[in-house]
C-alpha cells in the first residue's frame, strides 16, 4: 500500500494560510501531475477557484464542523477522490491536538505542519490568546511569519516559540512575500568565553536553550548558576538533576528544566540532607555526553561545587 503525504497548513484567520496554499499548488515541482486533495477548513477573505483547479488534477473539499472530521469521513474523502496527496487548511481555533488524534486511513501520512503567522498581530495573540496561538505552533514543523517589517523582533518571536518547540524552523518573509531568511541567533545576555560563565538567576532559561541547542559551545568550559535541587532513586548515586521551574506555553504548562551533573566523591554523602526542591548554588565543569536522557549527545555537568542558597526571586523561568 503506497503511501500518501498529508501536509497542515495551521494558522488563525486571515494569517496568510490561502495565499500561501494557492502559492504551493502553483508550483509544478510540489504538484507533479498528482491528484491532490484540498481540504479546506475556514473560508476566509481569500477564496479558492475550485473549477479551475479541477481542471488541473486538484479537489477541493469544504468542511464546515470540527465534529465531521471523523475516521469514516476520511475514509469517504479516499474512496471518492482517490488523491495522490492531501493538504489540510485547517481552522484557526479548532484544537490542533484533537485533530491529530483522529485516525486518518493507514496510507495517510503526515509528513509536515506549517503554521502561517502575521508578524503584525502577533505580539497581541501572544499577550491576549497565548495558549491557544502555542496549541498552533506546539506541533509544527515549519512556522511562517509574513508581513514582517524592520521592527519585528525576531529575538522575541524566536524566545516564545523555542522552548515550546525545539524542532521548530523559523522563516521571515516580508511584505511582498520576499523570504528574509532563517532565525537569527539571539544575543546571549551571558559572555560564553568567561571563565567560569555566570548565569544570572533571570538567564537561566535562555542558557538552557542554548546549551541544548549549541552544546559545543559549553563543552570542557566551567559554569555557575542557581537551581532547585533533584534526584530519585531511579538515577544512580551521584548523580542529580539540577534546574529549574519553567513556563513553557501558560500556567497550565509548568515543568521542570534541568540537566545531568555528577557529583565529586566527597560530595555523594554531603547531599543527603538537600531535598529535592531545595535551591542550590551549583559550579562545576561541562562535558558533551552521549546520553539516552537527551536522545543523543548533550551537556554533562561535572561538579566542583555545591553550596545550599536563597531561592531566585522569581520561582518560575521564562524564556525571554
Amino acid at each position: 500500500m503506497a503511501e500518501k503525504p498529508v501536509y497542515i497548513i495551521n494558522g488563525f484567520l486571515e494569517a496568510g494560510k490561502t495565499v500561501f496554499i494557492r502559492t504551493t499548488l502553483e508550483d509544478p515541482e510540489f504538484i507533479n501531475r498528482d491528484r491532490t486533495l484540498l481540504v479546506v477548513c475556514e473560508e476566509g477573505i481569500e477564496e479558492y477557484d475550485a473549477k479551475a483547479l479541477e481542471k488541473r488534477n486538484i479537489f477541493v473539499k469544504y468542511v464546515e464542523d470540527f465534529e465531521e472530521l471523523t475516521a469514516e469521513f476520511y475514509q469517504g474523502l479516499e474512496r471518492d477522490y482517490r488523491p495522490d496527496k492531501i493538504i489540510f487548511e485547517l481552522n484557526g481555533i479548532w484544537k490542533t491536538e484533537e485533530f491529530l488524534d483522529t485516525p486518518m486511513p493507514r496510507e495517510w501520512i503526515v509528513v509536515q505542519m506549517i503554521t502561517i503567522v502575521n508578524a503584525v498581530t502577533y505580539p497581541n495573540y501572544i499577550s491576549n490568546m497565548r495558549s491557544m496561538i502555542m496549541e498552533h505552533l506546539k506541533y509544527s514543523d515549519t512556522v511562517i511569519f509574513n508581513r514582517c517589517t524592520k521592527e519585528t523582533d525576531r529575538v522575541s518571536i524566536r524566545r516564545t516559540i523555542k522552548p515550546l518547540n525545539r524542532k521548530a524552523q523559523i522563516i521571515y518573509e516580508a511584505d511582498d512575500g520576499v523570504e528574509l531568511g532563517d532565525e537569527e541567533e539571539d544575543p546571549l545576555p551571558f559572555d560564553i568565553n568567561a571563565d567560569p560563565i555566570v548565569i544570572e538567576d533571570d538567564d537561566y532559561g535562555l542558557f538552557y536553550l542554548d546549551a541544548l541547542d549549541n552544546p559545543k559551545h559549553y563543552d570542557g568550559k566551567t559554569i555557575c548558576f542557581k537551581a532547585q535541587f533533584y534526584h530519585d532513586d531511579k538515577m544512580p548515586k551521584g548523580v542529580i538533576l539540577p534546574g529549574r521551574f519553567a513556563m513553557q506555553c501558560c500556567a497550565n504548562d509548568i515543568s521542570f528544566i534541568g540537566f545531568l551533573a555528577r557529583l565529586p566523591f566527597n560530595l555523594k554523602d554531603a547531599v543527603a540532607t538537600i531535598a529535592n526542591k531545595d535551591w542550590i548554588y551549583v559550579q562545576g565543569k561541562v562535558k558533551i555526553e552521549f546520553k539516552r536522557e537527551y536522545r543523543g549527545k548533550g551537556p554533562v555537568i561535572y561538579i566542583s561545587s555545591l553550596t545550599p542558597t536563597q531561592k531566585a526571586e522569581e520561582d518560575v523561568v521564562y524564556f525571554t
